[in-house]
């Protein structure tokens, strides 16, 4: 329990972290560019202790649940004093602005590559997905009649259960390069060979440096599949697993988490597409359903599943765990929608491109876009947020995804 304690206010941290240095990214653009910050927090609500350096407030809140960054003059509706006007947001370049505005889930995105890149030099990064094993045995069995799910996952022998595999010479670190003839480069193409053949089959295999050619009396037996139960012929034997993480050296894991970050992203874009279409099943999970571990998470949920990897030693999971939500964070953000950063973005270069045909028909540059009529999508936007988010934590409460 202690481990599991531990684990979660680890990833709680590390969440809180890396919102605050997603704030510190918009401060320090700002800063560079010689827009003026006010204020620069960690946390909401009351505030424990701040200390002013500069023209800059900064100082903590009471609660760690993200933080905030006061640029002057971010929207031409802020009011700004006589001092901070000519250095107002708003009236700065549009890549400019883009750039502060972006820099939060440009943040995200360095956290998350760093993070994966130190799991590539120390414990290695997943391998995702599913991986065809290539058709090399990691141990011998029986063949069995299975005609339930229950008893297919059942991997214990019963007395005088045929031994097919172990009774042709097949021994574990065999690899099965043809069966009956025909090639097999994966374990599936294997598994289908013998599924499709009977009684005596030629199996050619390479053990070491040898190739050995052996004869298998393959039985034919009723197998439970997810079409049905089957009579297919098997040999008794299980596939070599590959690793679940792979390590790199300090030069080859640069390129190795860049490909791992491109990956990542498409798993993000894909989930942000689905995302809506799985809020029934959330709502179903707190009401009693089965909760499907492809549904979204809360900050809780994530907390929860991280304290999990620790307490069973997983730490690959737990810093998988921590970039994926970077990345996430990072994509979620920059979407096209107020109050998001990528809210602001879009406005701002719905003004440049209006002032830009402005100008093709000679016209003089509009002013800002006034906020007070978005205000109404806009708070639209805030309730449905705020509704999904407590949908999730409720579900992350009362019926959480946990590890297997």
């Amino acid at each position: 329990m202690l481990a599991y304690i531990i684990g979660v206010v680890l990833f709680a941290l590390g969440i809180c972290v890396s919102v605050a240095l997603h704030e510190a990214g918009h401060m320090l653009t700002a800063k560079a560019f010689g827009m003026k910050v006010r204020r620069y927090f960690v946390g909401f609500g009351p505030t424990v202790f701040s200390w002013r350096r500069g023209e800059t407030e900064y100082g903590l809140k009471w609660i760690p649940l993200g933080g905030f960054c006061d640029i002057a003059g971010m929207t031409a509706l802020d009011e700004v004093t006589p001092d901070e006007a000519p250095r107002a947001m708003w009236r700065f370049k549009t890549w400019k602005r883009t750039v502060v505005m972006s820099a939060g889930s440009i943040t995200h995105f360095i956290l998350g590559f760093v993070v994966l890149y130190l799991m590539a030099v120390t414990m290695g990064l997943p391998n995702l997905g599913p991986v065809d094993t290539s058709p090399v045995l990691a141990s011998t069995s029986c063949a069995r009649p299975a005609t339930t799910e229950a008893q297919a996952q059942d991997t214990s022998c019963p007395p005088g259960a045929p031994r097919p595999a172990e009774a042709a010479g097949l021994r574990a670190g065999d690899k099965v390069l043809s069966v009956g003839g025909k090639p097999v480069a994966t374990w599936t193409e294997m598994l289908a060979a013998v599924q499709a053949t009977s009684g005596p089959t030629a199996f050619r295999v390479q053990r070491g440096g040898q190739t050995l050619d052996l004869t298998v009396d393959v039985p034919k037996v009723q197998r439970w599949t997810s079409a049905g139960v089957k009579e297919v012929g098997m040999i008794g034997a299980s596939p070599q697993r590959p690793a679940m993480t792979t390590q790199y050296g300090p030069v080859a894991a640069v390129g190795a988490t860049f490909s791992f970050t491109g990956t990542m992203f498409a798993e993000t874009a894909q989930r942000l597409v689905e995302f809506p279409e799985r809020i029934p099943a959330v709502v179903s999970a707190i009401f009693g359903g089965e909760r499907d571990p492809n549904t979204p998470v809360s900050v809780v949920g994530a907390s929860r599943i991280g304290g999990e990897a620790v307490e069973q030693g997983v730490w690959v999971l737990f810093f998988f765990l921590l970039a994926s939500l970077n990345f996430f964070i990072g994509v979620f953000n920059l979407l096209p929608l107020l109050p998001l950063d990528g809210g602001h973005i879009a406005v701002v270069w719905y003004e440049r491109v209006r002032d830009w045909i402005r100008g093709l028909r000679g016209k003089a540059a509009g002013g800002p876009v006034d906020y007070t009529k978005l205000s109404g999508i806009t708070m639209v936007l805030v309730l449905i947020g705020g509704a999904v988010t407590l949908l999730t934590v409720t579900a992350d409460i009362v019926n959480p995804i946990r590890l297997q």
